[in-house]
């Protein structure tokens, strides 16, 4: 299996001469499902902000296909065939679904009637609400949105921040099926989320990130029921318990 992302090495911050990320690496390689995790802080999604060209890396490399993405703008990011859904701000609630669909293939020229139609596939409540306005969406169906807007452009990493954020048990294993439909469907993902324990249960392999570095890294299953991640990351009794889930 080809890598499709390297991170290597990165330091990145929002103030000069103050990294949050410390030297990070991973990988991802082409058709894996890659999860990050760790506490708040230490800076999972300011490591996606980065590989999707919003902040300029201080030090260390970020290759894509083959090609190095450091200095690129985020619209030079998608053309090359990459889609990012930032945890909030993810639609434009003022347009209806169907235009928030348009406006994330807004780079493609001729007709987007299939593209929409393999998204109303993949999403069925986006279909039956197609006109409405994406202002007066659920959380969930909102995040499904944000999805299916960033594959309108078929893209071949999907970056995903935090998804299941403030939603209900049952939404959030919609979502979490939705996205492993993405991932079997031929999306690479990767996924920073704060539900660890769900995450790493569907994940090909995971990085841990605590205070800007990457700690631990493994197959989910690994990371799952190692005993010392379990302890500062999945609560103190969830090695004890991993089997039942």
């Amino acid at each position: 299996m080809s890598d499709l992302l390297e991170v290597q090495g990165v330091y990145a911050g929002y103030i000069k001469d103050l990294n949050i990320l410390q030297g990070v690496s991973l990988k991802v390689a082409a058709g894996e499902l890659i999860v990050v995790i760790g506490p708040n802080g230490c800076g999972k999604s300011t490591l996606l902000k980065t590989i999707f060209g919003l902040l300029v890396p201080n030090q260390g490399t970020i290759t894509f296909n083959g090609k190095s993405l450091v200095g690129l703008r985020s619209d030079q990011i998608v053309h090359r065939g990459m889609g990012y859904v930032p945890q909030i701000c993810n639609v434009f609630p003022s347009l209806s679904i169907e235009e928030n669909l348009e406006m994330g293939a807004y780079i493609k020229h001729g007709s987007l009637t299939t593209q929409k139609e393999t998204i109303y596939t993949m999403f069925p409540r986006l279909a039956e609400r197609r006109k409405q306005r994406a202002g007066t969406l659920s959380g969930g169906e909102r995040q499904m949105l944000a999805m299916g807007r960033a594959l309108m452009l078929q893209p071949d990493l999907l970056l995903l921040d935090e998804p299941s954020a403030a939603l209900s048990p049952i939404l959030v294993e919609d979502v979490f099926a939705q996205i492993q439909a993405i991932n079997q469907a031929g999306t690479s993902v990767l996924l920073v989320e704060q539900n660890a324990k769900k995450a790493l249960t569907m994940a090909d392999r995971a990085y841990v990130l605590e205070s800007g570095c990457d700690r631990f890294q493994g197959t989910g299953l690994e990371l799952l029921n190692d005993p010392k991640v379990g302890e500062l990351y999945l609560g103190t009794n969830y090695h004890t318990n991993s089997s039942k889930i």
